[in-house]
This record gives C-alpha cells, structure tokens and sequence, in this order.
C-alpha cells in the first residue's frame, strides 16, 4: 500500500461509506412495483450517463429508478441474488457470469488515463501506460512532469474484475495483472478510484472517458490525440469499449419497458445529449 494523507484516506473512506449505505438502504415503503425499480453496478456508467437517464425517465414515464453504483461485479452480484431489477457493466460477458443474463449494449465509451489536474504531463502512449503498470516507469519525471513518484490506483473488487481493469488487461495489459508494487493501490471500485485520482497531486488511473470527463481530473491525450465523443467517433482516439444494461432473461415488464426507450431513438438522442457516445454515433 502507498502512503497517503491521513485527510486523503478520511475522505476516501467517508465517501465509500457512503456509498456503502446507499447500497444497503431499503427500498422506499409504499411505493407500488409498477411505480419505481432497482439497479446497481459499473461506476463509469453510473457517473457518466445512468443516473440522469433515470431522472429524465422519471420525467417522461413517471416511473423512479432508484440507482445504485459499487462497480460491474456487484451488479452482476446484485442481479444474481434478486436485489435489483437491472444493472449497468462496461465489461463483455465473462466466463462465470450467470448464463440468463442478457447483455445488452446501450452506448460507446473508451478507456481514458486520468491525472490529477496539476500534472503538467499531457500525452502519453499505449506503451508508456503498461509500463507504468509493470513498475518499469515510476517517476513523473521520465514522462516530461514533475519529479515524483507515480502513484497508481487501480480498481479490483473483492470478487471478479471490475469492467475498467476487464477492459484495461485485454486493451493495455495483453492479458496480464498489474505489478503487485508499493506505488499501486488497489482500491474497491473506479469511482474511488476516480476520487483518489481528483485529490492526490502524484496520482494516475484508468478510468472510462464517460465518466471520466465529468470528474475534477485531467484527461490524457494517448499520442497526441485527446479523448473526445468527436476523435472516439471518428477512431482517432483509441481504446474503445461498450456500455451495458444487464437483466435477467426473466424479468419485470417495466424492466423491458426501460430497455426499450434507452434503445429507442428518443432515449439514444438523450444519452447523446449527455455528451456520451451513443449506438447511433457508431453504427
């Protein structure tokens, strides 16, 4: 483990307490099945695009979505013991994954390395990013920046892999683990993640640009070209992945009935309106 600033860790610790009630909070008595339903998982989504998708559903359905985050496993988690009625990953199938969950793709996003914003570095490479993740680059100094440590944070749930580190070993790693150093730090979800990333000067991560981009940090261009709904499009930007809803084979026709206007032209002309890159951004 890396050191941190005991008001850096308070704060980390307060906030995933938070979100740790939020995820055990019961569901509001009174309320009719038909009036609201549950979901939880993967952070970048939850950030980037879900959570005002829900509340403009709301607006539009009358029917309130009550979202929870925690990452991609503990919506499959949640999914799998009944506890929500969907949930959000930004990973594809795995092996182990419950086999009546149906994946279904609801936007675009790519994996963006993130730093704190007084990081004078600006760019840096495919390579550059696995080499930091095999502790072969550990100073600042060796990418144009500051002389400091690298301190990396990465997000490994308790069970699985989160859909960023998924995402991040097939597209940046080619299949292998983070070096186990003193400068990485593996944390519970890309929320926190992001967090740390927002309040620690040395810090460095990867994270979805989704999320990314509505967080206090700074954004790394990978050779040269800055990740954008634009250059991610146009496939400049590199590193692009899908973002999923996840529901069981059997599930609540109101469920079905949310699917149908994320996917319909009207819920992909909101989520597009987000600044997210939408199904009909890439056809």
């Amino acid at each position: 483990m890396i050191r941190v600033s005991r008001k850096r860790l308070l704060m980390t610790v307060i906030r995933a307490g938070i979100a740790l009630l939020l995820l055990l909070l019961p569901v509001v008595p009174g309320a009719q099945a038909a009036d609201f339903l549950t979901a939880s998982g993967c952070s970048v989504s939850n950030v980037g695009y879900l959570s005002d998708l829900a509340r403009e559903y709301e607006r539009r359905k009358g029917v309130k979505i009550y979202v929870r985050g925690g990452g991609s496993v503990v919506g499959i988690e949640d999914l799998r013991s009944g506890k929500v009625d969907f949930a959000a990953a930004c990973r594809n199938r795995e092996p182990g994954d419950p086999d009546d969950l149906q994946f279904v793709q609801v936007a675009w996003d790519a994996l963006a390395f993130i730093v704190h914003k007084s990081n004078r570095v600006d760019s840096i490479t495919v390579d550059q990013a696995r080499a930091i993740y095999a502790g072969q680059l550990k100073n600042w100094s060796e990418l144009g920046g500051a002389n400091a440590p690298i301190k990396v944070f990465v997000s490994r749930p308790r069970r699985g892999l989160s859909g960023v580190e998924s995402s991040m070993r097939a597209m940046i790693l080619k299949g292998r683990e983070p070096a186990v150093i003193p400068t990485i730090t593996q944390l519970a979800s890309t929320g926190i993640v992001e967090q740390m990333v927002e309040d620690t000067p040395e810090g460095f991560a990867t994270t979805g640009f989704t999320s990314g981009r509505k967080r206090n940090v700074k954004m790394l261009k990978v050779s040269g070209v800055s990740p954008s709904v634009r250059t991610i499009v146009s496939r400049k930007y590199p590193l692009k992945r899908p973002l999923f809803i996840l529901v069981p084979r059997q599930h609540k026709p109101e469920v079905q009935h949310f699917v149908d206007f994320v996917l319909s032209r009207e819920g992909q002309n909101y989520i597009k309106s987000l600044g997210v890159v939408s199904l009909t951004d890439i056809p």
